[in-house]
């Protein structure tokens, strides 16, 4: 299974995405979010676990009766590797988009109206009005 293929699934990347977040977890606590949030079985949990094992994307450790999981470099290590011949099409598109957010950002806090100092009236307000 090529890693692409591991990531394709989205189970496993929210099962990576835990384990990239909270470091090591036990497979009762992942089983617990990722059963609540795909409404699958613990059965399926722990064949996508077995999956992440095998493809160098996790690594598991007992601890008594626990079975406590963590990140392992490798799996997404071998994604970026097959992706970086590819970054090339979006690299400057993410710097581009940063520029102009960058831009915005400048761009509001220059328009912003600077609060009076503490005491100072607001300033006067010209609400003409019709007579008739």
């Amino acid at each position: 299974m090529h890693a692409l293929d591991v990531l394709g699934d989205p189970v496993r990347r929210r099962i990576l995405e835990l384990l990239a977040d909270d470091g090591e977890r036990g497979a009762g606590e992942i089983g617990e979010v990722v059963q609540q949030e795909f409404g699958i079985s613990q059965p399926a949990v722990s064949q996508h676990l077995k999956v992440l094992r095998e493809q160098g994307f996790a690594t598991v450790r007992a601890e008594g009766r626990r079975r406590l999981y963590a990140l392992d470099a490798r799996g997404p290590r071998e994604a970026r590797d097959w992706l970086s011949p590819f970054e090339r099409f979006w690299l400057p598109k993410l710097d581009a988009l940063g520029t102009e957010l960058a831009r915005g950002k400048r761009q509001r806090r220059l328009a912003a109206p600077t609060d009076p100092a503490p005491g100072t009236p607001p300033a006067a307000t010209t609400n003409p009005t019709k007579e008739t």
